[in-house]
């Protein structure tokens, strides 16, 4: 009886390929959950008159993620999965992403307001949850 090694190791990486791949989608979803997480809550800023409404809402203070005035950019994160194969080399990385186009006014500021960083305490927010998916025995 004879066995093709390449054969078998081939199929063996490419199913291990499609379950890190997999995870990636779990990953991806752990950073959509943060993402819910750190811009909900009371901020600490000045406190603003709702447009269009009698109600008020509490802004942000410079260095304090986004506050939340309408759900908009909290709700507009989506999970996304980018895989590259170089060689034997396959790369997988788990993101969200928004359409918002003021998202990277928000985190990086301007002349007139300072920065409400949002990126990094999302990134460590589901830091420890992704390393949990990745460290898992793969099979």
């Amino acid at each position: 009886m004879e066995i093709n090694l390449d054969d078998t190791v081939s199929g063996i990486v490419e199913k291990i390929t499609k379950q890190a791949v997999s995870r990636g989608f779990v990953a991806a979803n752990k950073l959509k959950k943060a993402s819910l997480l750190v811009l909900y809550g009371q901020r600490s800023g000045r406190i603003y008159k709702r447009p269009y409404s009698s109600s008020t809402y509490t802004a942000s203070a410079p260095g304090e993620p986004p506050a939340r005035r309408t759900g908009i950019f909290r709700m507009s994160w989506q999970p996304q999965v980018k895989s590259s194969k170089a060689g034997k080399t396959v790369n997988i990385r788990p993101a969200i992403w928004t359409d918002v186009k003021y998202a990277p006014t928000l985190q990086d500021g301007t002349k007139k307001m300072a920065p409400r960083p949002f990126q990094e305490p999302i990134i460590e927010r589901a830091k420890n949850e992704i390393i949990a998916i990745y460290s898992q025995p793969f099979g």
